[in-house]
């Protein structure tokens, strides 16, 4: 770390004794007319090889002004399209700064044929809700991927699991050129796409089809970015190729070729490692194989904040020091537009994960006459095997009609395999219980999820209808052994033998249909009316069998057999306004629920019908191009799944059991969000902030109660009501005298709610307080450094147990840098710092994760790289988990990759191919006439 430092300090310390001489270059560019030019591009070359020393762009009266530039001669050029570039040669004389005055630019002379424009960009440019960089600017280390030209972007943020967040959200989808790449999978596209094909990152809230198609405002929006790639790259192959082979038997080889041309795009992917490197996300692997987990361990309301995940995953589900993983995965993306009226985008992806992991979990249970702790112990073994085929067609019938259909498709199989020592302590430090157990199960599951949308615009402008219908199938099964020697103290000491078998099968039919209708009623403002149908058929069927003595005996009270039909029909009503300046959605649903359903073992029905009215309002306003204001407000019904509803014991772990509870209610939410957007393109300047706050009513929380012998039993309620608010806010802005950005962020999150122990309502305040903070510091193409440093601070606060109140604070500091040198060689490392503070239990741990890596490029254009790497170079293999819910808090450790060697080479496909022949950074307009 001391070397880092020094290394850092050194490398300032140079470029400050470079900038000791200033000058400021300043102008007022206009148009023959002398009309004002707002947002013009103006540049600064190196008159040597042309290339990009500064930027900035015009203000909206036309100025601007670039500070803090060295005292050196240089190209000036001012570009705005439609008007020739102005050209102009910059010398520094004496101390006096360059006033350029009026400077008028002269409308390009077009040809009938055609018009050619072509220019330098700026680093940014805002289009109205997109903001769009261009990827030139924002230089990577030579066969770096998206992901790490991301994390570049200002207002950008990516966690160390692959998740990005952009102006403080999630980002949910990635599209290659504004179509899908592998089906939804952000990190397909992000983790496996290398950075030097990318032209521009566009980042936009995606509205929904019926959205775009309607123009009324469905408040079904996600955080979206776009990469568009290079010229050159839209015709032609591209990708990477990588193998590499350490200590320890640790390997890694991994390839994407691409092959694009006019109206097509083909992609392959291929990875097979054991170095827990993971290029795609695991969420069939973490709903299937952890559901159950996942309720044994708590309520819905659920704040946890890991080190290596800070997306709150729970830690048994995978990621970078969640024990050992390998993983074997390829697949192929397709578009193909046959003609302007029909598109195809199809792809089929597999992935294998085999899963080593090994657990102690921590947990302090809080109770009014004291409080509990239980201790476990575990060592999983677990493979998952998952198939993916997505397909949309898009197909204009004609100028009024068009379909579109959306079809997914989902196989996956499992295997697992955990033994685990359970123990668990009275409020007086007794040892009460103590458990051995090992469980298997092998089960598959499938999923298929197709829509169709039909689109119908009338003659008179605005009106139009749409209709869509929508199928769901979801069937599981899994079949597995419980064993367990279960012991427990008190009066008399009692052993109990568990020896089970044990199969489920989950059946789950969903069908929808929608049509809405759209009507214009002049000067911009529309009424809009939709119907909504939604059925949803499920059918479980779990059968537990005691053996004994080889003989299989039925076990009524573990097992269960339920059927259920839940639907509904909604009707609403919305008003949109549009003008210049804003649009305005008001309108409001009508929503009858309907549940019927059969408990077939004990015969026992169930039978419930819910109301409820769910209004909803959408404004954006904008001040200019570059700064909106944006507020939604919707209602929602959350039904209880299906998991919740049944009313049978399930027993994975022997001293936490889970049982659901037929008698629950939807809960109903509202859901308040205020977001404001600024960024300056001229001043680099960002700042985004936003605000929510929720209230539900009939909260579905997880209640715990214990037996006699402390075997704690956990079951889903309803109580009266939870609110929740949490903001997000984060500025940034460069420092051009040391060639810096820093940018800061700040988040605060608080819930206040109802925590059920022994059938008991007590409250519960949670408040998680979060501060970022980045620090970019770039010299030329000879260094590079970057530090972070994340903290967050949870607090607990329970009404029945003063002593239970927790105190976390969760720390990670971070520090990459690379040297460029010799022209062909480069150093990287980075230092990962990871601090675990729990102030109620006095626990203080620090993870130190340190790489380095030494590459030598070959080839022409740097296409080959020779790399020898450490990894985890201090050997800590250590995983760490603090969390606190509604009634309980935790603290896992896990086994995770210690150090190992690796030496690995990298082969970049066509990166000396140019055939457009521009300089990076460079764009050109070709309009035909």
């Amino acid at each position: 770390m001391r070397k880092f430092l020094l290394l850092l300090f050194f490398g300032l310390g140079i470029h400050s004794v470079l900038l000791a001489q200033k000058m400021s270059i300043k102008g007022q560019v206009l148009d023959s007319a002398s009309t004002a030019l707002p947002y013009a591009t103006v540049m600064l070359l190196n008159p040597n090889d042309s290339s990009l020393v500064n930027f900035g762009t015009t203000n909206t009266t036309g100025l601007f002004e670039i500070r803090n530039m060295n005292r050196a001669d240089y190209i000036l050029k001012i570009t705005f399209v439609g008007y020739k570039t102005y050209s102009a040669i910059i010398s520094s004389v004496g101390d006096t700064d360059a006033d350029l005055g009026i400077i008028k630019m002269e409308v390009a002379l077009t040809r009938l044929d055609e018009l050619v424009i072509e220019a330098e960009r700026a680093p940014v440019v805002v289009r109205h809700d997109t903001i769009e960089f261009n990827a030139g600017s924002f230089k990577t280390n030579p066969n770096a991927t998206v992901e790490d030209l991301l994390k570049k972007l200002p207002g950008v943020e990516v966690d160390n699991d692959g998740t990005i967040r952009a102006q403080g959200e999630q980002v949910r989808g990635v599209t290659v050129d504004g179509k899908n790449f592998f089906g939804s999978d952000p990190k397909v596209a992000t983790r496996n796409l290398p950075a030097d094909a990318v032209d521009k990152v566009q980042v936009f809230d995606k509205k929904s089809d019926q959205a775009v198609f309607s123009g009324i405002e469905d408040g079904q929006r996600q955080k979206t970015i776009n990469l568009e790639l290079k010229e050159e790259k839209r015709n032609g192959a591209f990708g990477n190729i990588q193998g590499g082979i350490g200590t320890d038997e640790r390997y890694q080889a991994k390839a994407n070729i691409n092959r694009f041309k006019k109206g097509q795009q083909l992609s392959f992917l291929g990875m097979a490692n054991n170095i827990n490197d993971q290029g795609f996300s695991i969420d069939d692997y973490m709903s299937f194989t952890g559901g159950s987990q996942q309720m044994m361990r708590g309520g819905q309301v659920r704040l946890e904040f890991n080190a290596n995940n800070q997306s709150g995953i729970p830690l048994n589900f995978g990621g970078r020091n969640n024990g050992l993983m390998k993983n074997y995965a390829g697949g192929v993306n397709f578009n193909n537009e046959f003609s302007k009226k029909t598109e195809l985008n199809a792809s089929y992806f597999y992935n294998h994960l085999d899963h080593d992991l090994s657990q102690n979990t921590q947990r302090l249970n809080i109770l009014p006459e004291g409080d509990i702790r239980f201790n476990q112990d575990s060592h999983q073994l677990n493979s998952n095997s998952n198939h993916r085929l997505s397909t949309t067609l898009d197909h204009k019938i004609d100028s009024l009609n068009s379909l579109k259909w959306t079809s997914a498709l989902t196989y996956n199989e499992t295997q697992q395999n955990q033994k685990s020592f359970s123990e668990t302590f009275n409020p007086e430090g007794d040892l009460s219980n103590e458990s051995s157990g090992n469980t298997t199960s092998l089960g598959s599951a499938l999923n298929l999820n197709t829509s169709l949308l039909w689109r119908h615009k009338f003659g008179k402008k605005g009106r139009n209808l749409s209709a869509t219908v929508q199928l769901t199938v979801n069937d599981q099964s899994r079949e597995g052994t419980q064993g367990a020697t279960n012991t427990f103290y008190g009066d008399q000491t009692e052993t109990q033998y568990i020896n089970q078998v044990n199969s489920q099968s989950t059946e789950n039919i969903m069908y929808s249909g929608m049509v809405s209708y759209t009507e214009p009623l002049g000067k911009r403002k529309y009424l809009e009316g939709n119907y909504t149908f939604r059925q949803n058929l499920n059918t479980v069927d779990k059968q537990v069998f005691d053996v004994v003595n080889e003989d299989e005996i039925f076990n009524q009270l573990l097992s269960n057999k339920y059927n259920s039909d839940y639907q509904y029909h909604r009707a609403g009503l919305n008003f949109r306004m549009n003008r210049p300046k804003y649009n305005l959605t008001i309108g409001s649903s009508l929503q009858q629920t309907y549940l019927e359903g059969e408990l077939e073992l004990i015969d026992q029905p169930v039978s419930k019908s819910y109301q409820n009215i769910l209004p909803a309002a959408h404004f954006n306003y904008d001040f200019s191009n570059t700064r909106h204001l944006r507020f939604d407000y919707e209602t929602s019904v959350q039904e209880p799944s299906i998991q919740e509803l049944q009313p049978v014991i399930d027993n994975s772990d022997q001293l936490n059991w889970y049982v659901g509870n037929p008698g629950l209610r939807p809960a109903y939410e509202h859901n308040g969000r205020v977001n404001f957007t600024t960024f300056d393109p001229a001043t680099f300047i960002n700042f985004f902030a936003f605000l929510e706050a929720s209230y539900t009513r009939d909260a579905i929380v997880t209640s715990q109660s214990y037996t006699a012998d402390n075997v704690r039993l956990s079951m889903p309620v309803n109580v009266d009501q939870s609110t929740r608010i949490s903001g997000d806010a984060t500025f940034g802005f460069p420092i051009q005298k040391i060639g810096s950005r820093l940018s800061f962020s700040v988040s605060i999150t608080r819930e206040n709610g109802l925590n059920v122990i022994e059938g008991e309502e007590a409250g519960i305040i949670q408040q998680t307080l979060g501060a970022r903070s980045r620090y970019e510091f770039r010299y030329k193409e000879v260094f590079n450094a970057s530090l972070s440093a994340i903290v967050n601070r949870q607090s607990t606060e329970y009404e029945i147990s003063d002593q239970g109140n927790q105190l976390f604070f969760n720390k990670t500091l971070n520090a990459e840098v690379s040297l460029s040198f010799l022209k062909n060689y480069q150093l990287t490392s980075s230092l990962e710092y990871l601090m675990y503070d729990d102030k109620k239990n006095n626990y203080d741990q620090t993870i130190p994760l340190a790489n380095i890596s030494f590459s030598r490029f070959l080839l022409k254009a740097k296409s080959g790289e020779l790399r020898v790497s450490v990894n985890n170079l201090l050997d800590k293999s250590l995983g760490i988990s603090q969390s606190a819910d509604v009634n309980f808090v935790e603290r896992v450790t896990a086994n995770s990759l210690g150090r190992y060697y690796m030496v690995s080479f990298i082969y970049a496909l066509n990166r000396q191919l140019n055939p457009m022949g521009m300089r990076p950074g460079g764009n050109m307009i070709r309009i035909m006439r």
